[in-house]
């Protein structure tokens, strides 16, 4: 069994408000696997874009794998994702919008060993909705500590 893969986009739910989750297979290259196993991945600066009706992902950040030799992949490389054509149309239609936007989430592994890339329909926070976000959350953390207490 494979370890267990899961990288996370920690500032997206801060940045962004999330619409529409998606999960999408990835075309990777073997040294890109191989590195994304030993958790050298960044997909923080990540975004989605369409290019002849598909779905490419850009600045993904994928460290060279150390042992490879000569054969190695670049590490921001633009790489496909592999969705269904409906769910390609419907995520088309609705990025066409204004202020939507594709961002990565999650890539993690599923239980077959395969690579996916959870993405997100998305639509950029202003800044008095972020200021609103750390509010909720230091609320939540305070509640969580006076329960604790008693």
């Amino acid at each position: 069994m494979t370890a267990s893969i899961n990288i996370k986009n920690r500032k997206a739910s801060y940045s962004y408000q999330l619409i529409d989750k998606y999960t999408a297979g990835i075309v990777l290259l073997g040294t890109e696997i191989k590195s994304i196993r030993n958790n050298q991945a960044n997909i923080s600066d990540a975004h989605c874009i369409y290019i002849d009706n598909e779905m490419w992902v850009k600045n993904l950040h994928i460290d060279e794998y150390s042992n490879s030799g000569h054969k190695n992949h670049e590490p921001k490389r633009a790489r496909k994702l592999l969705l269904n054509k409906l769910e390609l149309n419907k995520i088309e239609t609705k990025v066409k919008e204004k202020g939507m936007s594709i961002i990565p989430l999650r890539l993690f592994s599923n239980e077959k060993g395969k690579v996916k890339l959870e993405i997100a329909l998305a639509k950029g926070k202003k800044i008095f909705d972020k200021r609103e976000s750390i509010k909720e959350k230091d609320i939540k953390r305070d509640i969580q500590r006076l329960t604790k207490l008693k």
